[in-house]
């Protein structure tokens, strides 16, 4: 079962989804900016640390990573998606950042004990076995290292994605319903559950944070509709809907993404667990 739940997401996150990701990377940071800030200053990078950034997307965070561990310090990110890490790949190329890149499943690779962090922004939540995934993640992390990632809470509590989703509901295909523990955006929701992994996979001190803050899906009403269609689970849910259909969806959605509007874009509200641990030391 494990097998095959990783095997659907190298799947998805190779194909058309993934495709649009890497099409998407610089609006999608624009929309995790707040998010982004936050987390790098809970996890902390130090100067000269060796960091893992697993699900590094299409790089962002991983140059971020870089520019504060510094000179003596390294960067490693590793994700499943290939035409997301030729986005990262190409992006440290123009930035002439040693950053390395790795084509794996963080959930199977067969990492050293080299990083002092280990660290994700959105991409641990998708896991097929996730005791197995951060027992293996543990792994990689020296004596000493530490976790530090961000999940989503609920889907109701994150309104940029439950409100465009909510008012598309009447036009969508039948929606199978949902395991919400299965692999998933919100697979991690509940707080107590993500200790409890972490715990079993070999984690103390694990501490884990709600924070409300907002994703900026664009500038106006129309930049938001299209980033509804485009990431989440809207996107996922229209993704075989021909193009008279998404119209609908298009008209459906805008006044309810137009309640958001802000000076600064459209910006629904978010709502995060700021997650860390550190290694458990075991009595030799």
């Amino acid at each position: 079962m494990s097998q095959a739940s990783n095997a659907q997401q190298v799947e998805y996150w190779n194909g058309p989804a993934g495709e649009r990701w890497a099409a998407a990377q610089d609006r999608i940071d624009h929309h995790l900016g707040l998010i982004t800030e936050v987390l790098m200053a809970f996890a902390a990078p130090k100067p000269a640390e060796r960091v893992l950034d697993i699900g590094c997307g299409g790089g962002t965070t991983a140059l971020l990573l870089r520019e504060r561990v510094g000179p003596h310090g390294a960067v490693t990110g590793i994700d499943i998606s290939a035409p997301n890490l030729a986005v990262a790949q190409a992006r440290a190329h123009a930035a002439m950042a040693d950053v390395a890149f790795i084509e794996g499943d963080a959930s199977a690779y067969e990492f050293q004990p080299m990083f002092n962090l280990a660290f994700s922004r959105f991409g641990v939540m998708f896991f097929a076995d996730p005791v197995a995934a951060f027992a293996n993640i543990r792994e990689a992390l020296a004596p000493n290292g530490r976790l530090a990632f961000v999940c989503w809470r609920t889907f109701k509590e994150n309104e940029w994605a439950f409100a465009p989703y909510s008012g598309a509901r009447d036009l969508l295909p039948p929606q199978e319903p949902m395991d919400p523990h299965a692999p998933g955006p919100f697979a991690f929701a509940e707080g107590e559950r993500v200790r409890s992994i972490l715990e079993q996979a070999g984690f103390a001190d694990v501490v884990v944070k709600p924070h409300d803050t907002t994703v900026n899906l664009g500038a106006g009403v129309d930049d938001a509709v299209t980033e509804a269609l485009t990431i989440g689970p809207l996107a996922r849910a229209a993704a075989e809907l021909d193009e008279a259909a998404r119209r609908k969806i298009r008209e459906a959605i805008s006044p309810v993404l137009a309640r958001y509007a802000t000076p600064y874009g459209i910006t629904p509200p978010a709502a995060i667990w700021l997650i860390n641990a550190k290694v458990q030391q075991q009595n030799q």
